[in-house]
């Protein structure tokens, strides 16, 4: 049997587990921990990730650009 619960982590509290406990009471069950990060997000994740993404911007905002060829890159 696979049961999905979808929910934020602000609704996980001690009153759910206990339920869940309940439901599978006596058997084996797995939990899984899937979190979407966007592009976004993952840019602004960690301080390094911050930095070169800020100095990139001042880069572009100077005309300091690279033009790649998508074709290029494949090769």
């Amino acid at each position: 049997m696979t049961t999905t619960i979808e929910l934020n982590a602000e609704e996980l509290d001690y009153k759910l587990f206990k339920s869940l406990k309940a439901m599978y009471k006596n058997r084996k069950i797995r939990l899984t921990i899937n979190s979407e990060m966007d592009e976004t997000e993952y840019l602004l994740s960690s301080q390094a990730n911050r930095d070169i993404l800020k100095k990139s911007m001042e880069e572009a905002k100077r005309g300091e650009k690279i033009l790649v060829q998508l074709s290029d890159l494949s090769k």
